[in-house]
């Protein structure tokens, strides 16, 4: 990504980081430096299937980015939201709920929360330039830079973690890349700003902002910011908050079962930090044995309140006509077992599934279970929502 004839860009000023004391989820820390060499790899993929196995989440170091880059496409991220008038924006609004495509504006409120309260998240999308997405004038001078940071995350990132998915489950290392190609319909870079809700909306949802979900593709990439919002249900069933990690050490609560190897690993100085989440469609292809991240967004701490929120996220889907139905050839399966999410003969694409879920979420009252999860079938396939 050059950084040579660059056009000028408002600096977008983060919120400062919390000093309120948090118990922070567990998220698994792996160490990108030497991933792109076979030996690393083969070094890397049992860490990362332990990780995606028990957790569904790991934290990534060392990819390449720099702090630098990563400050600029922030900047550039806040610039659909605050360089685009109300009217001009209106022009871009997404076709989600009519046409399941993610491209565009997400206007505020556009989503149910609960108890008559809608969201206070602003999106804007951007596809593969493949699919001809029109932009606002302020956001095209810096086309190219956020085509680059797409192409960026699913090369250097991506890729790297469906290798090492895939040597998890014994599986040729390329088998999951392979259903990946660059411009398969729904990749997306997402900006998204989230605004402070009334105290009357907190009380009514909960403090909840979005509710405990999983995503409908294969893997999500998030970008560390400093608003503390992201929460995660760990294995012991606890909402607990992910940290965020600046350009520094990282410092993370180790459960009593991390090895001493793993506790070093966490002791780096990355250049930026990058969380990894598995999605809906990670889960069906891998036969269960990656969990679908649930994942939900809260009230962010006290000394954070009255901030804006502004994420960064890659959302990576394999291509459109592949069925989600598990690589039953893998070794790892044929010893463990398959869990399926519904029958391989009922099995949705990638296209029908992502689709569906679109149009959907937050549209529609699914059903309350006694337990706070209420579930939608989408698909052929249960879906559940996370109060």
């Amino acid at each position: 990504m050059s950084e040579q004839s660059i056009p000028q860009v408002a600096h977008y000023e983060r919120a400062p980081e919390t000093k309120e004391e948090i118990e922070y989820a567990v998220v698994p820390i792996i160490d990108f430096a030497n991933v792109h060499t076979p030996e690393g790899r083969a070094q890397l993929a049992p860490q990362v299937r332990d990780a995606m196995r028990t957790y569904g989440f790991m934290c990534i170091v060392n990819h390449g980015l720099t702090q630098a880059q990563n400050d600029r496409m922030i900047d550039i991220a806040d610039v659909p939201f605050s360089a685009v008038p109300a009217d001009e924006q209106a022009r871009f609004v997404t076709t989600t709920r009519e046409l399941g495509e993610w491209k565009g504006y997400k206007p505020r409120q556009y989503w149910h929360v609960d108890n008559g309260v809608h969201d206070q998240i602003h999106h804007y999308m951007v596809v593969h330039p493949n699919f001809g997405q029109h932009h606002p004038g302020a956001v095209q001078p810096f086309l190219t830079e956020i085509h680059a940071f797409m192409e960026y995350n699913h090369f250097n990132v991506l890729h790297p973690v469906l290798q090492l998915l895939a040597l998890g489950l014994e599986l040729p290392e390329e088998t999951f890349v392979e259903q990946h190609p660059f411009g398969a319909k729904g990749l997306t870079v997402l900006f998204a700003k989230y605004y402070p809700r009334t105290e009357e909306d907190e009380l009514k949802t909960q403090n909840v902002w979005m509710k405990g979900h999983t995503d409908s593709g294969t893997i999500t990439l998030l970008w560390s910011q400093p608003v503390i919002a992201l929460q995660t249900l760990s294995p012991d069933g606890k909402w607990r908050f992910v940290k965020h990690v600046p350009n520094g050490i990282v410092w993370i609560t180790y459960p009593p079962d991390l090895t001493s190897a793993e506790i070093a690993l966490t002791a780096v100085h990355p250049t930026s930090i990058q969380i990894v989440n598995a999605g809906d469609a990670m889960e069906m292809l891998s036969g269960g044995y990656y969990k679908a991240t649930i994942h939900r967004v809260f009230q962010p701490p006290p000394d954070q309140r009255g901030y804006t929120r502004l994420g960064l996220f890659y959302f990576a889907y394999s291509d459109g006509d592949v069925r989600l139905e598990p690589h039953g050839e893998s070794p790892v399966l044929q010893r463990v077992g398959i869990v399926r999410r519904c029958k391989d003969e009922d099995a949705p694409t990638m296209a029908e599934f992502s689709s569906m879920r679109a149009r959907t979420y937050g549209n529609l009252e699914a059903a309350r279970k006694e337990n706070g999860v209420s579930e939608q079938i989408v698909g052929g396939v249960v879906v559940r929502h996370y109060d």
